[in-house]
Formats: C-alpha cells, structure tokens, sequence
C-alpha cells in the first residue's frame, strides 16, 4: 500500500529499499564463504548455519528483553549467533579436513544438522516478538512515510560495507592474507613456507561461519525481522553460487549480494502496486540467478578466473 500510493515511483522505490534490507544477509554468509573457499575448502552448510543464527539471535534477543533491556538484548543476539556459527563452523573444519572425507558431503550433513537444531530449539519463539535492532533513519528528511521507512538502514548492513573492503585488503597486503592464499591456491607452496593447512582452514572454515551466523541474525533480527522455519529461503546456498559470480572477491561479493538482494525485491515491489500476475516467477529471481550461474560457471568453455587451486580438492 506504501508504493501504491507512490504509483509507479512506488517500484523503484520498493527496489531500493529491498536491496538495502535484503542484501544483508547475502553480504555476510557470501563474505564468510569467500574466506572459507580462499582457503581451499568450500562450505555449503552454511545453509544450516543461517538458520542456527537466526533462531539463536532471535531466541537470546527475546529471552534477554526484559534483562538487559530490548537495546542491548538484540546486540547480544546478533553475538550469539555468530558464537553459534563458529560452533557449527569448528564441526565443520574438523570433519572435512579428516582423510579422503569429502567437502560436500560434509555440507549437506552440516545442512541437516544445523537446521534441525534450529527447528529444535526454535520452536517456542516462532510466535514470541524480540525486540529488532535499531536502525539508522536516513530519510528523515523527506516528508514522506514511504521515503522514511525505505531508508531505515540496518548498521549491520554498514558493518558489512566495512568489512568487504577490508577483507579485500587482508587478502592482498597482510602476512595472513598470504598465508591463506597460498593454502588455496597450493597447499604445496603453503608447506614449503611452513604454513600449517589444517590451521589455516580451520580458523578460516570458522570465521567464515562466524560471519554466516551474523547473516542469520540480519533475518531474524532485522528483514524480514522474525523467526520461522522457512527464514532463511536457501540463501546460504545461494551465496556459494554468489561467490562464484563474484569470482572470490570481497568487494564483488558487495555488489553481487546487492544485486541478488534487488532480484529478490522485484516481486513484492510489483506486488505492491497491484500487479499479481506472474508474482510468483518474480519471487523466483534469486534462484533463477543462481540456476543460471551454475549452468554458465559449469560449461567447460568457461574458466573460473579466481578460483582457488586447491578448491574441491581431496586434500
């Protein structure tokens, strides 16, 4: 009804402020899958692990409202939830890296896993309210409700502006950003430089997981700002397929997160000006997108320009 009574300024408008809530999560479970897959292991429970952050923000949000007060409940939420994941990350890195064990096989177990504690321990806060983090009101200066409500920034969202560049820089000018590079692209090299490969995967497998969780808590505890079983709608898989896209670079992650964070923002701003035909093909964007990027990324005509040497190595 807010961009109905923009008119058709109401479809960029719904867009733009998709894109701004929606990328969040994609920013952050694409980031930590960046970092694991530099290191020369790929992690696709981190599906499972999304869903563990939201519910684990969620529940730790509305447990601790009327403790620390509905400011500070959410901020330990958000904390939580990346506990939760490096938790979840550790089982990971341990399993995967045990002899001729494979990488995906793992992720789908972690997947099963880390949903099923979700759904477990989730369900007495599916109806509960936890209080949201508070966001940063840039429209204020419009007179416009609907302005005002699509520029409510979550400081998540700037955290991640923050780290991708940083972590862009990491990678390219400090002594660990080489040491996982090497791991990534030759294990071999890495080992002639003394570099431990199972300590580098490690600690990377779990601070990418660290940042997944973060994404869980952008769900629950900002867009769409709740917690069901259906939350997190495939995202922690699509972001391996994002970090495909965005060819194992941080700063691209950023814009490819954005970029699906608007596809996922099509149907619901056509929606709200009253156009329901075919709503449910633009629903689909993202995972056309992410069909369509692995059908073109598998082609052996393309090469994966980027990729990691050593990624879906049994090493």
């Amino acid at each position: 009804m807010a961009a109905e009574a923009l008119g058709w300024w109401g479809v960029p408008l719904g867009i733009m402020a998709g894109t701004l809530r929606g990328s969040a999560p994609f920013l952050f479970v694409s980031l930590g899958e960046c970092l694991t897959e530099k290191s020369g292991k790929i992690n696709l429970g981190l599906e499972g692990t999304l869903l563990t952050g939201a519910m684990s923000a969620y529940a730790v949000s509305y447990q601790l409202k009327d403790v620390v007060g509905p400011g500070l409940s959410p901020w330990i939420g958000v904390l939580v939830a990346g506990i939760a994941g490096m938790a979840l990350g550790f089982i990971h890195a341990w399993l995967s890296q045990q002899p001729k064990v494979n990488d995906i096989a793992v992720g789908i177990a972690m997947i099963i896993f880390g949903s099923g504690i979700a759904f477990f321990f989730g369900k007495p806060f599916i109806k509960p309210q936890a209080p949201q983090l508070l966001t940063f009101d840039l429209g204020n200066w419009s007179s416009l409700p609907q302005v005002q409500s699509a520029l409510k920034i979550s400081p998540l969202f700037l955290l991640g502006l923050i780290i991708a560049p940083a972590m862009a820089w990491f990678f390219k000018s400090t002594r660990w950003g080489l040491f996982i590079r090497a791991v990534g692209d030759s294990p071999d090299a890495a080992l002639a430089m003394g570099v431990s490969i199972k300590k580098v995967r490690m600690l990377c497998i779990i601070a990418g997981s660290f940042l997944a969780g973060i994404g869980g808590a952008c769900l629950s505890l900002y867009y769409p700002g709740l917690w069901s079983e259906t939350i997190s709608s495939g995202q922690g898989l699509m972001a391996v397929a994002l970090v495909i896209f965005a060819r194992w670079n941080p700063i691209q992650c950023l814009w490819a997160s954005l970029f699906f964070g608007g596809a996922q923002a099509i149907g619901p701003a056509l929606q709200s000006v009253g156009i329901d035909q075919g709503r449910y093909l633009f629903n689909a964007a993202p995972y056309v997108l992410t069909l369509l990027i692995m059908i073109i990324t598998c082609s052996p005509k393309k090469t994966l320009s980027g990729a990691p040497g050593a990624l879906g190595t049994i090493n």
